[in-house]
C-alpha cells in the first residue's frame, strides 16, 4: 500500500466533503465543483507543454464521443481556446476519431500549473491539490479520465481507478473509506508500477452515488453507468442472466478506454 501523502489536505467530515461554490467563481477556483472536476480531469488526461519564449500549450485529447466535456471546459475558461477533431490509426483502432481541446494563454497555463499540473511527463508527480477543493468533484474528474464505472463479468458493481500517482491512489482510498466505511488498499502492478484502486459491490454503489450526483459535470456515459449501479436486486439478477446467456456484453468485451 502506498504511504500516506503528508502534504495532501486531510479528509474532513462527510458533511464538509462538498463545499458550497461561490456565486461568481474565479477561473480554476477549486472550491467550485465544475473547476474541481475540470482540474482532476486535466491532471489525469491533460498535457502541459512548454514552448520557446512565452509559447506553450495545454491539450486534452479524448474520444470524440466525449467531446461535450471539452466544450464545457471551453465554456469554463475565460481565455481563447479551440477544439479540433482528427481521425488516426491507434493500437486499438485503424480509424480512431478523437477531439482535442487546446489552451495556449500564458496566464491560464500559469494558473493551472500553479495548482499542481506539471509541465511535461506528470503521471507520477501529480497529487491532490494543496488548496481547498471540492473533493468529490475532483475525484470524479480523475475517475472520468483514468477510471471505470460499471459491472464486472460476474455482474458485480465496481468503481476503479488506474493511476501512476501513489498520492492520488491513496487519496481515493481514504475518501472511499470516509464515504463507504470500507477500507481499500491500492495495489501496484509489478510490471509497470501502475496503481489500481477498486471498489466493488455495495461500496461501489455508495461511492458512485456520492461522486456522480444529479446535475454534476461528468462524462455522460459514466454518469449513466453510475446510475445503473444502484439498480434493484431483481434487475441485477436479470443482468446476470443476460451475461450468462450472452445477451449483454461483458466489460472485457467493450472497447478500450473505460
Amino acid at each position: 500500500m502506498a504511504e500516506h501523502d503528508t502534504n495532501a489536505p486531510p479528509l474532513f467530515e462527510i458533511g464538509d466533503l462538498s463545499p458550497a461554490p461561490s456565486a461568481v467563481p474565479a477561473f480554476m477556483d477549486l472550491q467550485h465543483p465544475d473547476y474541481a472536476y475540470m482540474f482532476g480531469f486535466l491532471q489525469a488526461d491533460g498535457h502541459l507543454a512548454r514552448g520557446t519564449g512565452h509559447k506553450g500549450r495545454l491539450t486534452v485529447e479524448i474520444s470524440v464521443r466525449d467531446i461535450a466535456v471539452l466544450r464545457e471546459f471551453q465554456r469554463l475558461t475565460p481565455y481563447n481556446s479551440s477544439i479540433t477533431e482528427r481521425v488516426r490509426a491507434t493500437n486499438f483502432s485503424e480509424e480512431h476519431h478523437s477531439a482535442t481541446w487546446t489552451l495556449c494563454d500564458r496566464e491560464a497555463r500559469a494558473a493551472i500549473n500553479g495548482l499542481g499540473l506539471p509541465y511535461g511527463r506528470k503521471s507520477r508527480k501529480i497529487t491532490p491539490p494543496r488548496v481547498e477543493f471540492s473533493r468529490r468533484d475532483y475525484l470524479r474528474g480523475v475517475i472520468d479520465a483514468d477510471g471505470s464505472v460499471g459491472h464486472t463479468g460476474q455482474g458485480l458493481p465496481f468503481v476503479s481507478l488506474t493511476t501512476a500517482s501513489a498520492a492520488v491512489g491513496a487519496y481515493l482510498c481514504r475518501y472511499a473509506k470516509a464515504v463507504t466505511g470500507a477500507a481499500r488498499q491500492i495495489g501496484r502492478n509489478a510490471r509497470d508500477g501502475i496503481y489500481n484502486v477498486v471498489c466493488t459491490k455495495e461500496a461501489a454503489v455508495q461511492l458512485a452515488g456520492n461522486l456522480y450526483y444529479p446535475g454534476c459535470l461528468s462524462l455522460s456515459r459514466k454518469q449513466t453507468a453510475a446510475a445503473e449501479l444502484g439498480r434493484s436486486e431483481a434487475s441485477c439478477s436479470v443482468r446476470l442472466w443476460r451475461l450468462k446467456t450472452g445477451k449483454a456484453r461483458r466489460p472485457e468485451d467493450a472497447p478500450a478506454g473505460g
